[in-house]
């Protein structure tokens, strides 16, 4: 009997402390399972969105992608950089830093652009890399319509 009455009051403090975490964060997302406590931890020590480190990979992606594919065009400057989220899906993911600017191409022309920095992901997982997209020149339509899904959701 005592030990009945102790599974099911360990059983009701695991169900409020589960019920806590959920409400909280609108789902649930167990301790283990948080990105800092894997086999391979991701501690979310991301550049800035204005790191040359950053800004220089978009223009080298950017500039060798057109050049291949599309024609004369070749990023230039940035400025408007500004953070608008960081890891806004939970602990349990990848972290990611998503990023919003303007930059500035060879013809004189202003296109905003949207990238994450995202932690893990580079060459053989061992450092950072960055997903990017810039608007009017996404001609795969990869993050359609118009760059949404380079940006964090729900309303992207």
């Amino acid at each position: 009997m005592r030990r009945t009455l102790l599974r099911t009051a360990l059983l009701s403090v695991a169900c409020l402390a589960g019920f806590s975490a959920l409400a909280a964060s609108g789902r649930y997302v167990a301790p283990p399972d948080r990105a800092e406590e894997r086999i391979i931890p991701m501690y979310g020590n991301l550049p800035a969105c204005e790191d040359p480190a950053v800004l220089g990979e978009i223009t080298s992606w950017f500039n060798s992608r057109e050049s291949k594919f599309w024609g004369p065009l070749q990023a230039v400057s940035y400025d408007r950089i500004r953070p608008i989220g960081y890891r806004p899906w939970g602990d349990d993911f990848i972290p990611r830093r998503f990023c919003t600017g303007r930059v500035q191409l060879n013809d004189g022309t202003l296109h905003r652009v949207d990238y994450s920095v995202r932690e893990n992901l580079g060459l053989f997982g061992l450092t950072w890399n960055v997903n990017w997209c810039v608007s009017g020149l996404d001609r795969h339509r990869s993050y359609a319509p118009d760059c949404q899904m380079a940006r964090p959701g729900p309303e992207r």
